[in-house]
């Protein structure tokens, strides 16, 4: 079974042969450790990274344009985005849209020649499927991180666009409507592309509960994720959503949505509440916890997890995916151990 194939199935409930796992080292590790001792781990993990042999120096990065230390960028929305360290995602400093003055004259983006954060032609998107097809991959496309909440928050500020809708600001529904255009444009593209999955991401929930109200986010931010999902599906690709964060207040409206994998954090949320709200509702695309057991737990803590997770949202049919993104901060040890145990309990539904 290819490994396109593993995927679907998982996602469709389909039988897969084994549980995907992705395990993504940030761009900012290869400045935070010993770049030898991430290669080596690598080459000793064929499981998360098929292929692999240490290229014998240190690989050269290139980040985004929003994840580069001392050189603030300003995205085709006007927003701009500053960072301390290369490789991890910037923090939008300031909107063009902070006061309604600017609206008059203000234009969005072109979605033909930009993904909102950075340039992008269909042309290169078209590229990117190739060598997916090539290497045997899903044809997996998405709008931009933090495509419509958050890029309402970028633009106006997070405090003034919360304010907007408790006020009921009326230029507030023209704005929704410019971001909510760009987005369908984005999502048009992508289905003529090929796409067989469409990531709708964007980080909606805080430690404790959503950034917003499960009022505002029915009233402005629901009616624009039916639409993005129902476009996708009516095309016969499949809905990848994500959100950083406690979201346990807002899933019952992202389900119904109409959604096939939800990406969400585990101890943020709770196992037992996703395994009671969403296992055999939708593929669950666990992404696996960064702040306390593989930060500060011990190899033997981090095994007891993996194993508890996929015991407790897996099954034989599938539902069940697995990612975990490395930052600077986790110990070796640690990592390797989350590479095994992720490697080991992949297989353990399989037949």
């Amino acid at each position: 079974m290819t490994n396109r194939e593993n995927i679907l199935r998982a996602i469709k409930f389909g039988k897969p042969q084994s549980i995907p796992v992705i395990f993504h080292i940030n761009g900012a590790c290869w400045n935070h450790y010993d770049w030898r001792a991430l290669e080596d781990m690598k080459a000793s993990h064929q499981i998360l990274f098929p292929g692999f042999s240490p290229g014998g120096k240190k690989p050269e990065m290139r980040y985004a344009l929003n994840d580069k230390a001392g050189a603030p960028w300003t995205d085709p929305w006007g927003c701009t985005w500053q960072t301390t360290d290369d490789g991890i995602t910037g923090s939008v400093t300031k909107g063009p849209l902070e006061d309604w003055a600017a609206f008059d004259g203000y234009r969005p983006p072109d979605p033909e020649k930009t993904d909102g954060i950075r340039p992008s032609s269909w042309a290169d998107v078209g590229r990117n499927f190739e060598k997916a097809k090539k290497s045997g991959g899903v044809l997996h496309g998405g709008l931009e991180h933090g495509h419509t909440f958050l890029r309402l928050a970028y633009l106006r500020g997070y405090e003034n666009l919360l304010f907007d809708m408790h006020d009921d600001e009326p230029r507030l529904a023209k704005l929704i409507g410019m971001v909510f255009g760009f987005q369908m444009a984005r999502i048009a593209g992508l289905v003529r592309a090929g796409a067989e999955i469409i990531g709708i991401p964007e980080d909606l929930g805080m430690q404790h509960g959503p950034m917003l109200s499960p009022e505002m986010f029915r009233k402005y931010i629901r009616p624009c994720y039916k639409k993005y999902c129902r476009a996708v599906r009516d095309a016969g690709a499949l809905v990848h959503m994500h959100s950083d964060g406690d979201i346990r207040q807002l899933m019952g409206d992202l389900l119904e949505c109409g959604i096939d994998a939800m990406n969400l954090q585990d101890l943020v949320n709770g196992l037992d509440w996703i395994r009671d709200n969403l296992k055999g509702k939708v593929c669950i695309d666990l992404d696996i916890d960064r702040q306390s057991v593989t930060r500060f737990g011990s190899p033997k803590e981090i095994d007891e997890l993996i194993r508890k997770e996929v015991e407790t949202l897996g099954s034989r049919q599938g539902g069940l995916t697995m990612i975990y993104g490395m930052y600077p901060g986790v110990p070796l040890e640690n990592a390797k151990a989350l590479m095994d145990a992720m490697e080991k309990y992949s297989a353990l539904w399989s037949d």
